[in-house]
């Protein structure tokens, strides 16, 4: 089996942290190229932080500005990395999800408080550990899952990184693990994972749940299992769901969960540090992802560029639209962006590795963290978004109409500060 330990770099989140940038006016030239950014994107790459680096921020209705430095690999000769570049998202899958599930929302295909045993039956009668660090002892849960859930992640379904005990076994024994690391590890992974998102589904359901639905938020394959769901209920595959409904209208030519052969060369290495060296774990060359996936991972399987996540944000950023092109109605979108967890249940981030403090006062939405009030000096009050284990990151501040791409990968994302060094350089041209 893939070890805990390694596959705890893969889903490991990065919830928004404090952070938005205003673009100031055509007027302030200085400030309108964001200085202490490309000052930080500079010495990244000069310190030998990461290989390459890529940065998108958008304000109003300008073209965002797109800063890219270094190298796709460690090799010398490696390829320049471009705002074009490929990376691994990871979790930042999670947010495309949950938009795909709202757009169902919009046309009634799908209900937030939908029991998902409509669609998959076996989840009609779920259990509950009640002994969980020692057996597989179980009750019958209190309600049903429900779309909602698996949004907000209080479904009480686990995740290999999270999930301790007889439970993570059980997992691990069904190869409830929908991620990739490299080809080395995905050999044993996709020996024993499920072969589609049916089937992912359908064995999850086989499984206790780690708390009663609605009763407490948990990071976990909820946004996996809703990919399943999202299929069902559009009757087509989720991939191409994804990509018909939010890709392709949007003109993200760089998204994949799987990167086609020709388009390998500008997908960047993906390094691991080991202490203070950082060696290759996944070349871009001979990438795991330019295999086909078991099944589209809707929680941590794609693969973008830093101007192609930009396009989503800024699609979020004018709630629903983008170029003429709607993906949701505007109402929908300040549905998705808003706090919808269940009524008592409160977010809890899952350690300081993760981003650090999201506000003073942080919801979940569709698939990412929501800030319920202002930050003085800050974000505003529905700033979303979410990141992933390999240190991307990623916010849209609606209300101040600010948003934010950083891209690199390496693991552990936090052998730097990079989250909090973007945050301090944003507001440093702010105040220029």
């Amino acid at each position: 089996m893939i070890g805990t330990a390694m596959m705890a770099a893969l889903a490991l989140p990065m919830p928004l942290a404090a952070q938005a940038a205003r673009k100031p006016t055509p007027a302030a030239p200085a400030k309108a190229e964001l200085p202490v950014v490309r000052a930080l994107v500079d010495l990244y790459v000069a310190e030998k932080r990461t290989p390459g680096i890529a940065v998108a921020v958008g304000h109003d209705d300008a073209p965002p500005l797109l800063l890219a430095k270094g190298r796709i690999g460690l090799a010398p000769n490696a390829a320049a990395a471009t705002p074009d570049t490929l990376w691994r998202v990871y979790s930042m899958t999670k947010p495309i999800t949950g938009i795909a599930a709202m757009i169902l929302v919009e046309e009634g295909k799908l209900k937030l408080d939908q029991p998902i045993s409509d669609f998959f039956p076996a989840y009609k009668s779920m259990k509950v550990l009640t002994d969980p660090d020692n057996s597989l002892a179980s009750r019958p849960a209190a309600r049903e899952i429900t779309v909602r859930h698996l949004l907000t992640h209080t479904a009480g379904l686990g995740y290999n990184i999270i999930t301790k005990g007889p439970l993570l076994k059980e997992y691990e024994r069904l190869g409830i693990i929908p991620a990739a690391l490299n080809r080395q590890t995905e050999a044993q992974g996709k020996a024993v994972r499920p072969k589609s998102l049916k089937e992912f589904a359908e064995r999850t359901a086989t499984l206790p749940l780690i708390a009663d639905p609605g009763t407490k938020w948990s990071y976990s394959i909820g946004l996996d299992v809703l990919g399943a769901v999202i299929e069902a209920a559009a009757k087509m595959p989720f991939e191409r769901f994804v990509q018909t409904r939010i890709f392709d209208p949007l003109g993200m030519k760089s998204s994949f969960f799987q990167v086609p052969a020709s388009e390998a060369g500008r997908l960047a290495d993906n390094n691991a540090w080991v202490g203070d060296n950082l060696v290759p774990l996944d070349p871009g060359a001979t990438s795991v992802f330019l295999d086909p996936p078991s099944f589209p991972y809707g929680g941590a399987g794609l693969v973008m560029s830093a101007r192609d996540y930009d396009r989503f944000l800024a699609m979020l950023q004018h709630y629903g639209t983008l170029d003429g092109k709607r993906i949701l109605k505007p109402e929908t979108a300040r549905l998705a962006m808003s706090n919808l967890l269940p009524v008592g249940v409160s977010y809890t981030r899952i350690d300081a590795a993760t981003g650090g403090s999201a506000g003073p006062n942080t919801g979940f939405g569709a698939g990412g963290s929501v800030l319920l009030q202002d930050v003085p000096g800050g974000p505003g009050a529905g700033t979303y978004g979410w990141g992933g284990a390999a240190g991307t990151i990623a916010f849209v501040d609606p209300k101040k109409r600010v948003r934010g791409v950083g891209m690199v990968n390496y693991f552990p994302a936090e052998k730097w500060p990079l989250r909090t060094d973007i945050i301090k350089a944003l507001y440093g041209d702010l105040k220029r």
